[in-house]
């Protein structure tokens, strides 16, 4: 099994063919942020689901009661570039909420059933993030 450092380099290295599936099942893209306060970009990997055209992801770190920085840093800046296998693109990110955050809850407790068990153990509700796909014409802003 393979813990960020080491999955983001083996991942970036094999365009995803290392890495993207992380477990039986579950799979991971590589998120590049800018840090709200270095200005300089940031790459996580992050389990994640497709749902439709977007990229759902859960802000879970492990159940700790405070946000991931990669969540903060897309909350100062919501386009990021993702990498999901060999594909490299852009998206914008946005904080589920109500209904469609409770559907793609359970869709993310599926896909990954451990985070069910991180948002037991902390009081924080986990943020669920989509990444909708920014279109060719809106690439060039």
């Amino acid at each position: 099994m393979l813990f960020q450092e080491t999955h983001i380099r083996a991942y970036e290295e094999s365009d995803g063919e290392i890495g993207h599936e992380w477990l039986d099942g579950v799979y991971t893209l590589i998120l590049t942020t800018i840090g709200r306060s270095s200005g300089e970009e940031r790459k996580f990997a992050a389990v994640y689901r497709k749902v439709g055209e977007a990229y759902v992801l859960v802000a879970s770190r492990g159940g700790s009661d405070s946000h991931p920085n990669w969540y903060l840093n897309l909350l100062a800046r919501p386009r990021i570039r993702v990498q999901v296998g060999a594909r490299q693109f852009t998206v914008r990110a946005r904080t589920a909420e109500g209904a469609e955050r409770a559907e793609l809850w359970e869709l993310m407790v599926e896909a990954f059933p451990k985070f069910a068990e991180y948002q037991s153990g902390t009081s924080r509700v986990l943020p669920v993030v989509v990444l909708d796909p920014v279109d060719a014409a809106e690439q060039g802003e």
